[in-house]
């Protein structure tokens, strides 16, 4: 082993005909390696709907009838969307109760308690769970809001008529498809949140009193009208739309909650006077709640709780309640709230029993009021605590409620058997028929409550089932998508050992040892092709999905890569085992290092402020370690430090970036003076043998003496653009047609500038800096234009820390009397060395730093669409995106840059190190594979995505990057190595 670095480095490979071949063919496989990982990356990607977002519908399951009298003939629903419990039942500031009608009605006339939501609380998941009895499919958060990415069974699929009245958005979703209803909703237009959104309650109220009006002359309606199983829904939207843009304590959505109150007694009046039958039944809920600052969607109590009333034919009484002991039971509700909640004093309420529910329980409780079956697809408990029936009655809709649970898990489980070769059971309803016989027999001994127990206990066990066969193939997926990650992780850790280190030169110098590795790995293909063919048919007689035949012959075709390359990793073993002690802590060492930053990275996702502890140290370890390292020189590690920290303040900075174009046009003379200290270094750089070393350059003249000059003045120009042309669109509202061409021709020109640039290191650095900058400052509407100066600065100061690392290792190896070059491979390039990794992990970090600079990709306020109007106004959504993109490309394209430029400064093979950064980013992939979730907000559940998403698409974002980059860079000229340094065969 070598001195330098011991395991990555050191020795020499012998000159020969078979090492320049081996040589050519690594580079041959390494396009294909590039596109296998394009599509393992693209492959993979898509399992995570195959586990996370599979749709737990399923068709087929014959209805269950009730056996008993429908309690009452119609039913009106009122949900009121966004009302809060605590807002409808608490008194106002006055001691007045905002729901006087509905307070009544839980003390003389029927029952209340609070409906628990689950997350995401969002309008369309909660009443899909109110009207399906089902919590939000997850396939949906895939398809937008309108589509129903599998029709589902509702309580209105099964009545005879629907007639519905509210909002666009939600009522289409049961309706539109429905051919026996009726339904109405108001423009979109209406929903205006500068307005008074109460009157849109009131809009949907007067549709259905124009129904009841115009039946008297429409004798079809007024038959319509007078059958059984009808349902009446009205969608009152006013609080959800108040609380958005007034928040739940102003005075618009308090009396917001007056409105839904006075409706619902209009509505009680209108029916009772209409059919005077007393055979309606009415339940007033909501969708969910609304937090202080006006939002929802999280399982925080004020989103999740909402308010229950119902009244009417089959409702019972109120019942009075004096205990005061709440215990838990050890019931959890689905916001993971416990059972027997004290009631709030301060709603005046704790003398009436509460009965609180599921979200999903309304739907069988809408279906028993009216006798009709459950809808297919609820997973809802029927609460009986609502419903006024005789003890034989209670039992038979507690079975008829099991039943319809316990179909589903049949029709799961006979799904899964006829697909499944070696299909596994879901044990405790092995005998589910002799449990049902028991329960009749209860029954016909009128043992009726034993027979609720064991109904009740077997709808349990039946909820368990279908979690159990959701989830059936969970397993597998995440083994082979897991073990393909690894394979993929494993085979790119060989291909950079193999081609861009010193480790081949002792597998490959014989040709009889070549010969016999071929034939191995000839048998390992063979038995790679059968494994591949096993699994293949396996697939095919449980009839699993086109994607699962993907995950696994990818994995298979990887581990087979990886098996053929045996002899390479046994040597490799070998060498390991036989180096010394200190190579292989080195070698530990460098790995928990790597994977402690990774881990950082994966965190920095969900909290940006990490950066800045992350660069408020660094800055201080890196200038101490230069401090010592080159004292004659001690303004470089000032710089490096100052830089760290002025980087460090902007991930403290809000993600929502507010306007500041005063600061956006000093931010123009701040970059030209970073510029300006560029050109000064480099130029003094000229005749100093101590920088020329360092920086390993060599003089040039420039071929466009005033280029920087007229990029200086492009950004300046670009400054000036800003002021006038944010200004005039404030006063005019538009802007003209001048200011709209000047401003593309100076990003568009500015760009091309850095292609004539001297090519010494420093100089085309800065020229593409500049020459970026007014794209970046015209795209600009606040802090994030001081930030693309502030990250140039941390660049250069990257640049000053490898020069430094490299002229130290120049004084090292003559110190030691030593050859400076090591293996060289092409292009005047050296063999990777353990020491070598930093230069992909600082890469890392800094990539992540420009995309978090400024913001949260999660966040509304980074993709700011005011950014673009000093281009286009008129809206153009491909434009403006285009535009957005390309503002967030530009930190990306500097920091790339720079990455290449230090590749050719330290000689080490770009597409390594590319490959290495590959590597880490896969390491982080694998562990947001495992953080998706399909459960909680929509915000949790799409950042989730988007987090694995984002870092899975990194193999082809980064390649192209590079290669966009790679016309600025490629020209870049850095010293020759010495003489003695001997170049590949």
């Amino acid at each position: 082993m070598g001195a330098t670095d011991g395991i990555l480095g050191g020795r020499e490979v012998e000159e020969g005909k078979s090492a320049s071949n081996r040589r050519r063919w690594m580079k041959r496989r390494e396009k294909w390696l590039v596109v296998l990982g394009v599509v393992l990356h693209a492959v993979y990607m898509l399992s995570i709907f195959d586990i996370y977002f599979k749709s737990p519908i399923v068709h087929g399951m014959d209805l269950v009838h009730p056996r008993f009298s429908a309690p009452a003939k119609r039913l009106v629903l009122l949900v009121a969307d966004g009302l809060r419990a605590d807002k409808f039942f608490e008194p106002d500031s006055e001691g007045q109760f905002r729901a006087p009608f509905l307070r009544s009605v839980i003390k003389g006339q029927g029952r209340w308690g609070v409906s628990h939501a689950r997350p995401p609380t969002e309008s369309r998941p909660g009443h899909v769970a109110i009207i399906a009895g089902f919590y939000e499919d997850p396939s949906a958060v895939t398809k937008g809001w309108k589509a129903n990415p599998v029709e589902f069974d509702s309580v209105f699929n099964r009545s005879r008529h629907t007639f519905a009245f509210g909002s666009p958005d939600i009522v289409p979703i049961f309706c539109s498809a429905l051919p026996h209803s009726s339904w109405s909703t108001y423009p979109h237009e209406f929903e205006d949140f500068a307005t008074d959104a109460s009157f849109l309650d009131q809009w949907s109220f007067d549709q259905f009193q124009n129904v009841l009006n115009r039946s008297n002359d429409d004798p079809k309606l007024k038959q319509l009208l007078l059958q059984d199983n009808l349902v009446i829904f009205l969608h009152l939207l006013g609080c959800d739309s108040n609380g958005h843009a007034h928040r739940p304590y102003s005075s618009i959505y308090l009396n917001n909650v007056k409105v839904v109150d006075r409706i619902a007694e209009s509505v009680y009046n209108l029916m009772e006077g209409y059919f005077k039958d007393n055979r309606t039944t009415y339940i007033f809920t909501a969708d969910h709640g609304m937090s202080d600052k006006g939002s929802h969607g999280d399982g925080h109590p004020a989103n999740t709780d909402t308010p229950l009333v119902a009244w009417g034919a089959g409702v019972k009484h109120p019942k009075q309640f004096s205990s005061s002991i709440h215990s838990d039971d050890g019931f959890r509700f689905v916001d993971e709230h416990v059972h027997n909640m004290p009631t709030p004093t301060e709603w005046g309420l704790s003398g009436i029993e509460r009965v609180d529910v599921n979200q999903a329980d309304i739907a069988p409780l809408m279906s028993t009021f009216l006798g009709l079956p459950c809808p297919v697809n609820s997973v809802g408990n029927l609460p009986l605590g609502y419903i006024k029936l005789s003890e034989e009655e209670e039992v038979e809709a507690e079975l008829a409620n099991t039943k319809q649970v316990l179909n589903q898990f049949l029709r799961k489980s006979q799904l899964k058997q006829s697909n499944s070769l070696y299909f596994k059971p879901f044990k405790p309803l092995e005998f589910y028929s002799s449990v049902l016989d028991q329960i009749e027999n209860l029954i016909s001994g009128k043992e009726y409550e034993a027979a609720t127990k064991l109904s009740q206990n077997l709808r349990s066990l039946s909820l368990e089932g279908l979690h159990y066969f959701q989830t059936y193939d969970w397993l597998m997926l995440m083994t082979v998508v897991t073990l393909g990650y690894i394979g993929w992780m494993v085979y790119i850790v060989l291909h950079v050992l193999q081609s861009y280190t010193i480790f081949p030169e002792n597998i490959y110098m014989k040709k009889n040892q070549a010969l016999h590795l071929r034939n191995n790995s000839s048998k390992v293909y063979v038995f790679g092709c059968l494994f591949m063919g096993i699994f293949c048919i396996l697939l095919l007689l449980e009839h699993s999905p086109p994607l699962y035949h993907a995950y696994t012959a990818m994995t298979v075709f990887l581990w087979t890569q990886i098996f053929s390359e045996h002899r390479f990793l046994k040597a490799l073993w070998r060498n390991f085992c036989g180096s010394r002690k200190n190579n292989l802590m080195k070698l530990l060492g460098t790995c928990a290092v790597s994977v402690f930053i990774l881990e950082f990275l994966v965190n920095s996702f969900t909290e940006r402020k990490l950066y800045t502890w992350c660069f408020l140290l660094v800055g201080v370890v890196a200038a101490f370690y230069l401090f010592y390292s080159i004292p004659r020189r001690s303004w470089i590690p000032i710089f490096v430090w100052i830089a760290c920290w002025f980087l460090s303040s902007f991930t403290l900075m809000p993600a929502e970036i507010p306007d500041n174009t005063e600061l956006v046009i000093a931010s123009g003379a701040m970059i030209i003076l970073i510029g300006v200290a560029m050109r000064w270094f480099d130029s003094s750089t000229k005749g100093n043998k101590y920088w020329l070393c360092i920086l390993n350059c060599d003089e040039q003249k420039p071929r466009f003496p005033m280029l920087f000059h007229l990029q200086a003045l492009l950004v300046g120009l670009s400054s000036a653009m800003v002021s006038l042309t944010t200004s005039h669109r404030t006063q005019k509202q538009e802007l003209l047609a001048l200011h709209q061409l000047t401003n593309w021709s100076i990003a568009a020109f500015s760009m091309v500038l850095p292609l004539f640039s001297t090519t010494g290191l420093l100089s085309r650095l800065t020229s593409i800096y500049l020459g970026f900058a007014p794209p970046f400052l015209l795209l600009s509407i606040g802090y994030e234009a001081v930030f693309y100066g502030a990250l140039a600065l941390v660049l250069m100061a990257w640049i000053l820390f490898e020069s430094a690392l490299l002229y130290l290792s120049k004084l090292k190896a003559s110190s030691l009397k030593s050859v400076e070059d090591k293996v060289i491979l092409e292009h005047d390039e050296r063999c990777l060395q353990l020491s070598d990794v930093r230069v992909p992990l600082i890469f890392m970090v800094l990539f992540n730093v420009a995309f978090f600079g400024t913001g949260n990709f999660a966040s509304i306020a980074s993709f700011e669409i005011s950014s673009v109007y000093r281009f286009i106004t008129v809206f153009s959504p491909f434009l403006m995106a285009a535009l957005l993109v390309f503002k967030l490309f530009i930190p990306f394209m500097l920091v790339i840059c720079v990455f290449s430029a230090i590749t050719k400064l330290i000689r080490v093979p770009r597409l390594g190190c590319y490959f290495l950064v590959i590597l880490f980013s896969d390491v982080m992939t694998i562990h947001f594979f495992f953080l998706v979730q399909n459960t909680g907000s929509w915000m949790e559940i799409g950042n989730t995505i988007s987090h694995f998403g984002i870092v899975s698409a990194q193999v082809v974002f980064v390649l192209l990057l590079f290669a966009l980059t790679n016309i600025y860079t490629k020209d870049i000229q850095i010293r020759s190595p010495q003489s003695s340094s001997r170049k590949a065969v």
